[in-house]
Formats: C-alpha cells, sequence, structure tokens
C-alpha cells in the first residue's frame, strides 16, 4: 500500500505563515503536521511508501524535508504555482497514479490535519470491509456542514448518499479527507474526472465513486484538527497533545 498526502494548496487563510512556506510543515509542538501523521501511519507496518504531491512553489520545501526522512518518501511537483492555476485535489491524486503508475491499495490523506487517534484502526477496518472506505464523524453545526463533506449511512456504514458542501445537509456525519481506495477503484479516479466529479474537494471523488460501488465509512474514535487559519493553528498549538493510546 501506498500513503499519498495531499499537500498542493496555498492555505491563503494562513498567510502570512504560508506565504512562503507549506502549510504539512508547520510544526505542532515539536514534530510537523505531517510528521505526527506519518509516524502513526508507518506503525501500521502495511505502508511501504509515502508520495507528497506538492505544488511548484513549494515542492523544494517538501524535498528537503524527506531528504531528511527516515521513510521512503517520494515528492512529485504537479507544476501549479498559484492558488487560481491549482488542478485540486482529485486531479493531484490522478497526476500521482499516472506519474507513479500506481495500481495498488491507497491511503490518501490531507497534510493538513492533525488526529488526537491513530490512524491504523481505519486500515484495519478498510480491510475488513474490503471495500474504499472513508472517515465520518457527527458535526451538529449546520453551519459547518455547508462547508464540508456529508455522507448518509445506513446501518452497515455503507455510504447511501455523499455530497461536498451542500446547501442542505441530509445528514450531520461529516466526512474529513481521509480515504482508503481499494486497488480496483484506484482507475476510476480517471474515469470520475472524466464523469464530471468535482475536482476540487478531495470527497467529490468519493461522492461519485459511492454511486457506483460499494463504499463504507469509518465512524471516527476520536477528534480531528483541522487548521484552516491562524486562528485555529494557535488552537491546536495550545490543545494538541499527540495521539492517544
Amino acid at each position: 500500500m501506498k500513503c499519498l498526502i495531499l499537500a498542493a494548496g496555498y492555505a491563503t487563510r494562513l498567510y502570512p505563515l504560508t506565504e512562503n512556506f507549506p502549510k504539512p510543515l508547520l510544526k505542532v509542538r515539536e514534530k510537523t503536521i505531517l510528521d505526527w501523521l506519518l509516524e502513526d501511519i508507518d506503525q501500521s507496518g502495511v505502508v511501504d511508501g509515502y508520495v507528497v504531491i506538492s505544488n511548484h512553489k513549494f515542492a523544494h520545501h517538501f524535498k528537503a524535508w524527506a531528504d531528511g526522512h527516515a521513510l521512503p518518501i517520494t515528492v512529485l511537483d504537479d507544476g501549479t504555482e498559484s492558488n487560481e492555476t491549482r488542478l485540486g485535489a482529485v486531479r493531484d491524486v490522478q497526476f500521482a497514479i499516472e506519474q507513479l503508475g500506481l495500481k495498488e491499495d491507497l491511503l490518501v490523506i490531507a497534510g493538513d490535519n492533525l488526529l488526537d487517534f491513530s490512524l491504523q484502526g481505519f486500515i484495519r477496518y478498510a480491510g475488513e470491509k474490503k471495500t474504499t472506505c472513508i472517515m465520518r464523524y457527527y458535526e451538529p453545526s449546520i453551519e459547518k456542514l455547508h462547508k464540508t463533506g456529508v455522507a448518509v449511512v445506513d446501518e452497515d456504514d455503507r455510504i447511501l448518499n455523499m455530497e461536498e458542501k451542500p446547501a442542505e445537509p441530509k445528514s450531520h456525519w461529516c466526512t474529513p479527507p481521509f480515504y482508503l481506495y481499494k486497488a480496483e477503484d484506484v482507475p476510476l479516479v480517471k474515469k470520475g474526472i472524466e464523469s464530471g466529479c468535482g475536482v476540487d474537494a478531495p470527497g467529490s471523488f468519493i461522492a461519485w465513486l459511492s454511486a457506483q460501488t460499494v463504499v463504507h465509512a469509518y465512524e471516527m474514535p476520536g477528534r480531528r484538527y483541522d487548521i484552516g487559519n491562524l486562528e485555529s493553528y494557535q488552537n491546536v498549538q495550545e490543545e494538541y497533545r499527540g495521539i492517544k493510546k
């Protein structure tokens, strides 16, 4: 299994911190955001390579970080240089698939979120379900649901409906950007793009895919920290205590 890290955004809401530096490499306590994520994932023992998908502006920062890392990390430069010309997360996933000829299971994660629980439970869950899987958590705020992916699931966790940034949310199940694509669904990323699925939000592909085949949604056993602006970054610095054992 390979792990794809979506890191080609420009984090304009975090300026001036991210005007010339990528958000996933900002430090929270003593580690970068990416190191918190990758060190946990690596303990699962099932990921044999990590791929950071960056834009051209920040690729050299990721390459310098990867060069000093013990993990097998490949950095891909998607060639974009501004927020206005970005490919979008789904096209970045397809870019990595084509560049590296990926045909195996893929753990796809955003590089700018922190979790206080281990992703190893999610990886095991996907192995048990034997389908592409996503994560979900209960979000009481309708206002927040308007800005994220929202899923409707049945009693077996199967996604019945999923929509990105819905005007009228059909449930309170929020879907953060953590996915495990089964190998047989990897070729469908290209088909989804060609069929007109959204490309900016990574969940847009899953919304399309769940209408084509079975996709399950794992209920998160802990909290996700979304670092979207300077205030939330400050809050994470004060609140985050790492992964709960």
